[in-house]
């Protein structure tokens, strides 16, 4: 990766970071976004001392927030004059309906649109770039997910669950139409389950579900470095270039949820997905 550029969003903790500090090792150039400038320039000191390479860049930026995004793409382009490799990775899970800024419901606006708008933003960069790489991490929680566009922000009726499902299964949506959408550019676009992972995720607001259990399955999950290979994987190896428009899991790519192929739902999906961020 020595001579690359990688863009890792919410890579101040957990699949993130970890994910930052195995491309770093590797000798790419590391730029990471998080919401807190202490917490963001305490991980990127972290990840120049666990990987050896001075070469990481803090971004900061709340991805629930469109005119967030907006910024963070007009500084990342400042800053860099190509982008080979983006990882969408930000995101979380929240047991009660939270709106944003713009009026949307945290966990669409974060988890799916966030990412939606970025790699749009950053696209022409991206092409630029080519061969350059998109990669939406996503999670097995996609399986049991539907996007119901009759209710896409929940304000009907809220479930933390059913949110996150959906949400995760929009991501694999969008990488499927973005890598239709992108063939013949030399940039691909795909999806990643990086495991059940011990991480800190869905804290802030967590299900009494999950606390319960917790302390019980914790101890069986996949360390955040373990949870970083495929994100690791599809972003370095060359085993993997030109594949585009996957979903993988264990560096193996693997069945998802059967909407992802209906290549009318993906284009409509965009189409909404557009409109709520003005492009």
């Amino acid at each position: 990766m020595a001579g690359r550029i990688v863009l890792i969003t919410g890579a101040t903790g957990g699949i993130g970071k970890a994910t930052a500090i195995g491309l770093a090792a590797m000798g790419a150039r590391v730029g990471i976004t998080g919401r807190d400038l202490t917490r963001a320039e305490q991980a990127a000191a972290d990840i120049r001392g666990a990987s050896g390479n001075q070469a990481i860049d803090v971004f900061t930026a709340d991805m629930s927030s469109q005119a967030e995004v907006r910024r963070l793409a007009g500084t990342v382009l400042s800053a860099y004059p190509r982008l080979d490799v983006l990882v969408n990775n930000v995101g979380g899970f929240w047991a009660h309906r939270h709106p944003t800024a713009d009026g949307l419901e945290h966990t669409f606006a974060l988890n799916h649109l966030a990412a939606f708008l970025l790699t749009n933003l950053l696209l022409n960069r991206l092409k630029a770039s080519a061969p350059a790489r998109v990669i939406i991490v996503s999670s097995g929680a996609q399986a049991a997910g539907r996007i119901d566009f009759d209710d896409l922000q929940g304000a009907r009726s809220y479930s933390g669950q059913r949110a996150y499902s959906q949400s995760k299964l929009a991501n694999i949506v969008f990488s499927n139409e973005l890598a239709r959408r992108l063939r013949g550019t030399g940039v691909t676009a795909n999806a990643v389950h990086p495991g059940v992972v011990r991480t800190n995720f869905g804290s802030e607001d967590q299900a009494g579900f999950f606390l319960i259990i917790s302390p019980f399955v914790r101890p069986f999950l996949k360390t955040p470095a373990q949870g970083a290979q495929s994100q690791i994987y599809l972003a370095s190896s060359p085993d993997v270039a030109g594949i585009t428009g996957q979903f993988f899991s264990n560096c193996k790519p693997k069945t998802a949820n059967k909407v992802v192929r209906d290549v009318d739902l993906t284009a409509r999906f965009w189409r909404v997905s557009a409109d709520l961020v003005g492009l």
